[in-house]
């Protein structure tokens, strides 16, 4: 009797696993609130994609409300989604690019091939503030507010039915 219970224990192993693995694929991971929502933007001092010796730091995200968006060369979604961007930046919205784990050559030929609808981009090939901002996958969008506070977070690209949704949450914010 105890020998067919233990040649049953790995089924039952098994068994538990695949309950464990079903229910997290049917997860939405564009469904996880960001921890960082309502918190500062997270402290930086990084050169711009354009000049590796102009510094800049989070100061330049006060003022004024910004989307910051998160993108790399190496990104196909990113192609997808810079005509949307180019749009938000065409209505009045303040557009911050960080270029993610990728060379300052490449990030210059990506922009000047796909559009420039960032006022500045801000350059972490290494991904240390996209490590600080819980970024798992390019791009992603954050709405910071005038006191550099994360208002919103847009995992994803932003397709073309996302516009007016992310205008609603800027002039929110306005």
């Amino acid at each position: 009797m105890r020998r067919r219970v233990l040649l049953l224990l790995p089924f039952l192993i098994f068994l538990v696993l695949g309950f464990f693995l079903y229910r997290g694929l049917a997860l939405d991971p564009s469904a996880r609130e960001s921890a960082l929502l309502a918190e500062k933007f997270p402290s930086f001092t990084l050169s711009t994609l354009e000049d590796p010796d102009a510094r800049i730091d989070e100061s330049l995200l006060r003022g004024q409300v910004s989307l910051v968006n998160v993108w790399a060369s190496w990104c196909p979604t990113c192609k997808e989604e810079m005509p949307q961007l180019l749009e938000l930046s065409e209505r009045g919205v303040q557009m911050v690019g960080i270029d993610y784990k990728d060379t300052r050559e490449h990030g210059r030929q990506f922009l000047e091939e796909f559009g420039k609808p960032f006022e500045v981009n801000i350059f972490d090939p290494d991904g240390d503030l996209g490590f600080e901002l819980g970024v798992y996958g390019v791009p992603e969008t954050f709405l910071v507010d005038a006191n550099g506070i994360i208002r919103y977070k847009h995992i994803g690209y932003i397709t073309p039915d996302d516009v007016e949704e992310v205008m609603q949450e800027v002039e929110k914010w306005r």
